[in-house]
């Protein structure tokens, strides 16, 4: 499943295309993808004015002027293909669920081969009440996640830190791979306990503004690395890499592997404390 990089890549590569820009028509080539399409799903779209495409975790969420939300995810399989006006267009293959044609003679196309998926329409309320959306922690990237708002989600967890930074309602949207990237970088331990990067009253310590710093760094340098490194390549510093040797400029550790709430975690454990 696409992590937050690639999802906030795809945001960013919507944005110009589909901002500002009205829809004159879509086509949904089948009923469904993990779940059925809204009610008068392409009525509900057409004539409408993109106002933006946000990103809340792993959603996108492109914001209309009648004042709905169309709500994507792109499950373990979803891509986007872009066709800008001019372009010879791609004839539409079997995996090709959603075809959007805009105003501006652009065309994009949603394709899906596993189908895990889905769109969905929120009107304001549906969206403010959403079971995910409302529940979602501060986003990473925004200017507002700092060692403070870590803190303070963080305040007297008794779970690890690396299963604390998975619960989308500390921090939205860092998945298994980021979550022991950033651990490394900040050099702390994915076995300690979340509580102590804040005191008992909230108030960061200096392991807090480590930690947050080091989930900007290895997000942003995700997002923005050349393409061509293999998925669990040379771009990782500890993840997958079990027995090779950290990476750390003079620590002397080996990589070790452990398993925290079902999932694989990766670090080193000697300059991990």
């Amino acid at each position: 499943m696409p992590e937050l990089p690639e999802v906030e890549t795809v945001r960013r590569q919507l944005d110009p295309v589909l901002t500002g820009v009205r829809i004159a028509d879509v086509h949904a080539r089948r009923p469904d993808l993990r779940t059925a399409f809204p009610p008068r799903f392409r009525h509900r779209l057409r004539r409408q004015t993109v106002q933006a495409v946000t990103r809340r975790a792993k959603y996108l969420l492109a914001e209309l002027s009648s004042g709905e939300t169309l709500m994507m995810h792109l499950g373990m399989s979803g891509s986007f293909r872009i066709e800008l006006p001019g372009e010879s267009r791609q004839a539409l293959g079997l995996h090709d669920h959603v075809v959007f044609d805009l105003a501006s003679g652009a065309r994009v196309v949603f394709n899906d081969p596993r189908r895990f998926g889905f769109m969905d329409l929120l009107t304001p309320a549906e969206r403010e009440q959403h079971v995910v959306l409302s529940r979602l922690g501060p986003e990473p990237l925004a200017d507002g996640f700092d060692g403070a708002a870590l803190a303070r989600a963080c305040r007297g967890k008794k779970t690890s830190i690396k299963v604390a930074l998975l619960d989308q309602r500390v921090v939205a949207g860092i998945g298994n791979i980021y979550a022991s990237e950033a651990l490394h970088v900040a050099g702390l331990s994915p076995r300690r306990r979340a509580e102590i990067v804040a005191t008992p009253k909230g108030v960061p310590r200096e392991s807090a503004h480590r930690l947050a710093a080091a989930i900007k760094k290895v997000l942003n340098a995700a997002i923005t690395r050349a393409a061509g490194a293999p998925y669990r390549g040379s771009r990782f510093r500890v993840y997958d890499r079990e027995g090779e040797r950290c990476r750390r400029v003079r620590c002397e550790g080996v990589i070790e592997r452990r398993t925290q709430a079902g999932r694989s975690t990766f670090y080193c454990p000697i300059c991990q404390r």
